[in-house]
């Protein structure tokens, strides 16, 4: 079954539906070619999508069936709906499913909890029923419209009687299609499978009424250009450009997981550069825009923000298991210090003198306005500190005492840091860069050979407090720590030492405290 209306004003496929399994005409999971009114290069891209929608709805068939047979029973209906749907016509839906009723959040539960291996309500005040079930993760939404006013920082939440009311309060039209189950009636009122077709990211009404709305949906578009590789609609970049300052609005802890999901994603590069030209990193991140410096015929350096993208880039190249939010942050963020330690020197030359200092103090206020937790805070501020420290390893001069104090101020950062430091060199060069690369080589191999030799990872004084204070002869209190600072100091810089050598160490120590 398909039908469609095309308006005349828009030229754009509007309000058509079709159901997937071809009906008593087809064969199953056949999808009638009649669906687009184009037949040309158009359809066959159409026709892709809802071929690769077929063979992923007909995989959670089982699940979802049964779980809309339970609610047609009770006397309400139930759709796939939103990025379940586009992920599906992608060829890539996973295993959380989006389901939209008419049902109420309370009639939801008592369909669900007799049905589901576990239920959760933490988002039954927005109308959402959380459930698992043979390895799905499984929200029920009742149909619902939200907005923000001008002042509140979370949506009021009414609850709607149809799935068009749904849908058209949804962000993007490629998250605006549902799937009536367990027929399979696909619904698409606002054009979303031609614009997923297209790889663009429009809004089902106007962009300005949709971030008015909700104006965490500007994040969302930067984030869905990063992980889709969508084009953002030539309207919705002005929207953004012209309502950037609307964001704040939005409570921090929203705004984090959506930038979150933006550098998690497989090109994070495309939706920071939005967020940069539209303006709303101002409102977000406003230490990244503010790496575009100025320079002139007299005061040439390396474009810094640009910069900063390549070695996001190239740090996502060094991960090895998956996506790393602490590295790609430290990326981002190692060079925040430079617009305020720019100096101009009387050579020519630009100075950039304690940035990873300023850097590191900036990075800790920045993540915590944006409510990041102490620990993440804490581990990209280190690295940003750290990121210049082997700059200071020249050709490879460095004694055992600085690659033990390396290895100790890096903690359990070290990899990290290894992956970020070779993540920093962007250079043309390619001498240069060959150079640096065989410089740290060198560094690792002796950290490496060092680890060896005397377990680095987990540094420890020879003398612990306990035989401290038998050796002085005093209780716990502050002297006890200063005299293990003092042979921590001595571990680091000479390695190891024999026991009755840390021992006259210690009392040498002791006898010049007094």
């Amino acid at each position: 079954m398909c039908r469609y209306n095309e308006p005349a004003r828009t030229g754009r496929l509007h309000g058509w539906m079709c159901t997937f399994n071809g009906g008593a005409r087809g064969r199953p999971g056949h999808v009638p070619s009649s669906v687009v009114p184009n037949a040309n290069e158009e359809t066959s891209a159409l026709s892709q999508v809802q071929h690769r929608a077929v063979s992923e709805l007909l995989r959670v068939a089982p699940v979802a069936d049964d779980l809309a047979r339970r609610f047609r029973e009770a006397g309400f209906s139930l759709a796939l709906v939103g990025g379940s749907v586009r992920d599906a016509l992608l060829g890539r839906l996973g295993n959380d499913l989006d389901f939209t009723t008419d049902a109420r959040p309370e009639d939801v539960l008592k369909i669900v909890r007799p049905w589901a291996d576990s239920v959760w309500e933490v988002g039954i005040a927005f109308g959402t029923v959380g459930a698992q079930k043979d390895g799905y993760q499984i929200e029920v939404t009742t149909y619902r419209s939200e907005a923000y006013d001008r002042t509140s920082r979370k949506p009021e939440v009414s609850y709607g009687d149809s799935i068009e009311e749904d849908l058209v309060r949804r962000d993007f039209t490629v998250n605006a299609m549902a799937v009536a189950l367990p027929e399979k009636e696909f619904i698409d009122p606002h054009g979303g499978l031609r614009d997923l077709a297209a790889r663009v990211l429009r809004t089902p009404g106007t962009p300005e009424e949709s971030f008015s709305d909700d104006p965490l949906r500007m994040m969302r578009a930067a984030r869905f250009a990063a992980q889709l590789d969508f084009e953002v609609a030539p309207e919705v970049v002005l929207a953004m450009r012209d309502m950037a300052g609307r964001i704040e609005i939005v409570s921090a802890e929203r705004v984090r997981e959506e930038l979150n999901k933006l550098m998690l994603s497989t090109c994070p590069r495309k939706g920071l550069t939005l967020l940069v030209d539209t303006g709303l990193a101002d409102h977000v991140v406003p230490e990244l825009p503010a790496l575009r410096l100025e320079s002139d015929e007299h005061h040439r350096h390396k474009d810094v923000y640009e910069h900063t993208l390549i070695v996001l880039e190239q740090a996502i190249a060094l991960e090895e298991d998956g996506p790393d939010l602490t590295l790609r942050l430290a990326a981002l963020l190692h060079d925040i210090g430079k617009p305020r330690t720019r100096r101009f020197e009387k050579d020519g030359r630009v100075s950039f003198h304690h940035h990873e200092v300023v850097g590191a103090k900036m990075t800790k206020k920045r993540m915590t306005a944006l409510k990041y937790s102490n620990e993440l805070v804490k581990d990209v501020s280190r690295l940003v500190e750290l990121h210049l420290r082997f700059h200071g390893y020249g050709t490879g001069e460095w004694t055992d005492s600085a690659v033990r104090r390396y290895v100790r101020d890096a903690g359990p950062l070290l990899g990290r840091l290894h992956k970020l430091t070779r993540s920093d060199c962007t250079t043309r060069n390619k001498r240069k860069a060959a150079a640096l690369s065989r410089a740290y080589d060198g560094l690792e191999g002796r950290i490496a050979q060092l680890q060896e030799q005397e377990e680095l990872d987990a540094i420890r004084p020879d003398l612990d407090g306990n035989q401290i204070m038998g050796i002085l002869g005093v209780g716990p209190g502050p002297a006890v720590g200063r005299a293990y600072r003092h042979m921590l100091e001595l571990r680091l810089e000479n390695g190891p030492m024999e026991y009755d050598d840390a021992v006259a160490a210690l009392k040498v120590w002791w006898a010049k405290q007094g």
